[in-house]
């Protein structure tokens, strides 16, 4: 490519961003000396969003470490669409001034709640997409993501780890089907009126993001994933993260991650606390990394049944761990982090342990997808060490 792409990315999560920047260090290793050549890097060819700042974040001006930043030629302008719920937000906007540092520009967009709507946001966005010959998205299943997807035509589209949605993503694509999380039942006679409305955006998305015609698609990702014909496949590797944070300090104990499967419906919460504490009395478990969804009246429950430290992290966790301290185990349920994190923590001496998800936790309002799905996560991980069946026992 003679001239740089004009990249633009969005995201509506903390891993979605932290994704984001690892593409980009990908393609600056692939590409470093293109700034030089025609001065060009990801601060300096300006906004797309013609008259809209970028604001500044709480950590801007701060490195993880002292050097300069990172090559970035093709660099993505990063547009956040933040969700509602408060962590959610704190732990994108210190990702965003992470991306700041790097020299890249990030806008904030507000698309839900009071203060921002999905078609506000297509109107303001509208013409960036459709001008932007690269757009990277972290969600395809995102009904704002597919719904900002309609104006980009003949854009490239790369997608960037959602965590182990993407496994879904490309399997559901493959099978030409619509794109609907793994976790989502049918709904009521609403829910499907809704659906059949939305249907033609969907199907939009879908096509846009088929590879077809010589049309360029890419996805970038940790999860054991198959490409499909005419999709380039990139691995993850966290090389952006293990060149910014670390080694850890490794702590004596064994910290076990928390996931949000009983925030959605999928597992029952007094299995969960079963599974939580015995977990924590067989491997010595005394933190508890709290994911960003779960409630506080969950982890109080937790705290007072199993006697963990509840740690509600203000980054993504593959950060959070490289940075340490760190326990020698960690210890999760299926997740996107049992691969993620080996690849964030290689050579560091930290060990991954996959606890398995027994059918008894599920509850009745699980979809039929979850027991495969979540079988899938545990079976296709990559240097974790798997835990016997009784470690986690079914509540009695």
């Amino acid at each position: 490519m003679n001239s740089p792409a004009r990249t633009l990315a969005l995201v509506e999560s903390p891993v979605q961003l932290l994704n984001v920047l690892e593409w980009a260090h990908a393609q600056a290793r692939h590409q470093p000396e293109t700034d030089a050549r025609t001065g060009d890097g990801p601060h300096r060819h300006g906004p797309l969003l013609s008259g809209v700042p970028s604001q500044p974040g709480p950590l801007a001006g701060r490195r993880p470490q002292d050097g300069p930043p990172g090559p970035g030629a093709h660099g993505p302008h990063i547009i956040v669409l933040p969700p509602t719920d408060p962590m959610s937000r704190g732990q994108l906007r210190r990702v965003a001034a992470l991306a700041r540092d790097e020299g890249h520009t990030v806008h904030w967009q507000e698309a839900r709640g009071g203060s921002g709507s999905p078609l506000g946001a297509l109107a303001t966005l509208a013409a960036a997409v459709r001008r932007a010959e690269r757009i990277v998205v972290g969600d395809p299943f995102s009904r704002l993501v597919q719904l900002l997807l309609v104006p980009a035509r003949g854009a490239e589209l790369v997608v960037v780890d959602d965590g182990t949605a993407t496994m879904e993503f490309v399997a559901q694509l493959g099978r030409g089907e619509r794109l609907r999380r793994w976790h989502r039942t049918g709904g009521g006679a609403l829910a499907r009126a809704r659906e059949l409305a939305y249907a033609p955006v969907s199907g939009t998305a879908r096509r846009r993001l088929t590879p077809r015609g010589g049309r360029a698609m890419e996805v970038f990702t940790s999860m054991p994933v198959t490409p499909l014909p005419g999709m380039e496949l990139r691995v993850n590797d966290f090389a952006w993260t293990r060149s910014r944070f670390g080694p850890p300090r490794l702590t004596k104990g064994t910290d076990l991650v928390g996931t949000s499967l009983v925030e959605t419906g999928v597992v029952d919460p007094a299995r969960y606390l079963d599974a939580v504490r015995a977990l924590t009395l067989e491997h010595g478990v005394t933190r508890y990394f709290a994911h960003r969804r779960e409630s506080p009246e969950k982890l109080r429950a937790l705290s007072e049944a199993a006697g963990l430290e509840i740690v509600r992290p203000d980054l993504p966790l593959e950060l959070i761990a490289r940075r340490g301290p760190v326990g020698r185990t960690i210890v999760s349920f299926p997740s996107t982090v049992v691969h993620t994190l080996p690849y964030a923590l290689t050579g560091t001496g930290v060990t991954v342990a996959v606890c398995d998800i027994d059918p008894a936790w599920l509850t009745a309002a699980a979809s039929p997808r979850a027991r495969g799905f979540l079988a899938g996560v545990t079976d296709t991980a990559r240097d974790v060490r798997r835990l016997p069946a009784q470690a986690a026992p079914a509540a009695g």
